[in-house]
């Protein structure tokens, strides 16, 4: 058994059948190039705040490593506690309902397996960030994506929800603030969706990893919901606002029978996160609130910048409520999302990432990550400009 046809065959359907991720196909093509504005990957450009970094030093320095307890470090588990009532004023008792995960990437992976049955319908909308419906399939779900709207600023109203729920729904997972569009919702639009999401009997999976990242509205966490706590995996992470990416570190928060289904799968697949990278969490909680205004500042003005750039130029925008990300309309060109950015990269050398990696519907629309350099956002809204004007 040595040829290529062979081996295919012995792969998962499950997995054979999933695309690659779009993001990552599209910077594929984009290493290949010298002298690229990549205004492509979620990731932002400050490096992790020094005092962070030094404390992962010292815990190196003094032999910090060894395992720790699968559900990660006591100390972390506290802080963690403390911070998300803080934000939400919602208390999870460190013990045993809070978990700590290998980026939010893998919290979501042990939610989605902790809950689905063969053929349980897991909500969503879209865009979405490009890891949702490939988890919920790995699981052997089903995904149904619910299509937002950009005249309703890609915001999920409880009209749509109630257009795709079906008895098989188990499930409904949302993101605001939003990767891809920088959508956020209102306290009431919150509301809405928790009264469906007790209506229905659904347990809600509510990834807030950009929470610290909104500018014109405070955020308003789902888990504030009167009734909510009780049917909630909160999802979260270190990644994004703390500038902490390669740290790959995560965490969730729910009630002790879904946070002991999810250690279960933690314990025999990834056993812990990383030491080095809890130390420097613990850290992070305790004393970067200035770095988080600090960079959150930066990315407003940057915000600002890009958005007031495309209006410019005549592209239609939603003014992005949070996260870092612009997602602009393009579809008036006459080209799909990827041939519009194919184009602009080897025309002008800026990479954008098409809108159809998150969706459907996310046809006739680019991303553009304003967690780039100011002056780079500069010039590559000059590039955008002179290749427009060229259609």
């Amino acid at each position: 058994m040595n040829d290529s046809k062979s081996l295919l065959s012995k792969i998962a359907k499950t997995v054979r059948d999933i695309p690659r991720s779009g993001i990552r196909d599209f910077f594929e093509i984009v290493s290949s190039r010298e002298d690229v504005i990549s205004l492509g990957i979620g990731e932002p450009d400050f490096v992790t705040p020094w005092h962070i970094r030094e404390a992962a030093a010292r815990a190196l320095e003094r032999g910090a490593t060894s395992y720790t307890s699968n559900l990660g470090l006591l100390s972390l588990r506290r802080g963690i506690s403390k911070y998300v009532e803080n934000k939400t004023g919602i208390g999870y008792r460190p013990e045993n309902e809070v978990l700590v995960t290998v980026g939010v990437s893998e919290g979501l992976d042990l939610a989605i397996r902790a809950l689905i049955e063969p053929g349980d319908e897991v909500l969503y909308h879209e865009p979405s960030y490009v890891s949702y419906n490939p988890l919920i399939q790995f699981a052997h779900g089903v995904p149904v994506a619910i299509q937002t709207k950009k005249e309703n600023g890609f915001r999920l109203t409880r009209a749509e929800l109630e257009e795709h729920v079906s008895p098989k729904s188990k499930v409904l997972l949302l993101n605001y603030p939003n990767n891809p569009t920088g959508a956020a919702l209102s306290k009431k639009d919150v509301e809405e969706i928790a009264a469906f999401a007790i209506e229905h009997d659904l347990i809600v999976l509510t990834d807030e990893i950009y929470d610290e990242l909104t500018y014109d509205r405070e955020h308003y966490s789902i888990i504030s919901v009167p009734g909510m706590r009780e049917r909630t995996i909160y999802l979260h992470g270190f990644s994004k606002a703390w500038a902490m990416t390669g740290f790959r570190m995560g965490f969730t928060c729910a009630p002790p029978e879904l946070t002991e289904a999810m250690m279960k799968i933690h314990q025999y697949t990834m056993l812990c996160a990383p030491i080095l990278s809890q130390e420097a969490s613990i850290e992070a909680l305790k004393h970067a609130e200035k770095d988080i205004v600090y960079m959150k500042a930066e990315y407003k003005k940057r915000r600002n910048y890009i958005h007031a750039s495309f209006e410019e130029m005549g592209i239609p925008c939603i003014r992005p409520d949070g996260a870092f990300y612009a997602f602009a309309d393009i579809s008036k060109y006459g080209m799909t999302s990827q041939e519009f950015a194919l184009k602009l990269l080897d025309e002008q050398n800026v990479a954008c990432v098409p809108g159809t990696a998150f969706g459907a519907c996310g046809e006739g629309f680019i991303r553009c990550s304003y967690a780039t350099a100011f002056d780079d956002i500069k010039e590559a809204m000059v590039r955008i400009a002179r290749f427009i004007e060229k259609l």
